[in-house]
């Protein structure tokens, strides 16, 4: 049991079974790449990100590989009402307030409470504490994520949050951007996708859900079966950012249903992604633009693929929406399970 630092200096830490390599910053709880092999056992890194964590610091990253937080996604005009007191958090993303606000988790060191960088089950885990009042939101919180290399090519993510004396709301999400043919190699629209969500939150004109919860049968939101990301893309604006229903419980593993699975043609990785929580993001990278990466890389739009497990974008203001609300004391509990195969 390597290291347990309350270090103040972003660092990036590293996980390796033998398979698999993963480099995790304690900067956001970052996942700063993942090497996994292909058809032919050639390894390569699918995450879009940064050579060293200067730029993750320096704010040019848009979220990469992030925990975002204390609520992610969007908060409707930054504005909620919870036991009946009005909160107000800022607006960074006008007219709404995104991923915890202006220093959300994902601005944050963490300290590093365990980490094992190799052998059987390598892990890393972090912790941070969000105090009363930290970008307007209610009450201090205790977090941790722990990221476990389960097996050859399964790497795991416990997040959990303890409310100390105030209820408030929570909803982490991770925030890796996906390229399963390598982070360099161009645009994901050829990647294949299906989700196991029969229903989407339609948005507004900011991106914020409207309350209204509809099928996706008939239209460009339907991924019911595997289809071309690419394929229907065009027909629903700069690309897809939407908080797709986790409606099909029959598909479980370890108690996390199926959530997605991601493919990509010529290499032949997969990617399953299981959890519990009741959403998933699927966002495309509409708005990266030129941004350059590891090994002089430039990403551009659609260079990689979000799969954000969550709380419904804006749930503390649709009393519809499954409640993002954890009572002081009780722990949050979010679980996610990246499967990759061949």
């Amino acid at each position: 049991m390597a290291d347990q630092s309350k270090n103040n200096t972003p660092e990036i830490f590293e996980l390796n079974n033998g398979s698999m390599h993963v480099k995790i910053s304690n900067y956001g709880a970052t996942i700063t790449s993942l090497f996994v092999p292909d058809k032919n056992g050639k390894s390569a890194d699918v995450v879009l990100g940064f050579d060293s964590v200067d730029p993750y610091v320096k704010g040019l990253a848009p979220y990469f590989g992030c925990i975002v937080g204390r609520v992610a996604n969007r908060i409707k005009e930054g504005k909620f009402s919870l036991n009946g007191v009005d909160y107000t958090l800022p607006i960074n993303k006008p007219p709404n307030s995104l991923h915890g606000g202006s220093k959300g988790f994902d601005k944050k060191i963490w300290d590093v409470a365990g980490h094992k960088k190799d052998g059987d089950k390598p892990f890393i885990i972090f912790k941070y504490h969000s105090a009363d009042g930290e970008e307007g939101y209610p009450g201090a919180v205790a977090v941790t994520a722990t990221y476990t290399l389960t097996s050859a090519t399964t790497m795991r993510l416990d997040m959990e949050a303890v409310p100390e004396n105030k209820d408030t709301p929570i909803s982490l999400a991770q925030h890796t951007y996906w390229n399963l043919a390598g982070h360099d190699s161009g645009d994901i629209l050829d990647h294949r996708i299906q989700i196991w969500g029969s229903h989407v939150t339609p948005v507004d004109q900011f991106t914020v859900p409207t309350g209204e919860i509809l099928p996706v049968k008939g239209t460009p939101f339907d991924f019911t079966e595997e289809k071309r990301i690419g394929e229907s893309i065009g027909e629903v604006g700069l690309g897809y950012d939407h908080n797709y229903v986790l409606d099909c419980p029959d598909q479980e593993k370890e108690g996390l249903k199926h959530a997605a699975k991601l493919r990509d043609g010529a290499s032949s990785r997969k990617l399953d992604l299981w959890t519990n929580a009741p959403g998933m993001q699927f966002y495309t990278g509409n708005y990266v633009n030129g941004v350059v990466g590891k090994g002089n890389a430039v990403y551009g739009k659609h260079a990689g693929v979000c799969l954000e497990t969550q709380g419904f974008p804006n749930a503390i203001n649709q009393l519809n929406f499954p409640s993002v609300v954890v009572k002081a004391g009780e722990k949050y509990k979010h679980t996610m399970l990246f499967e990759f195969s061949v």
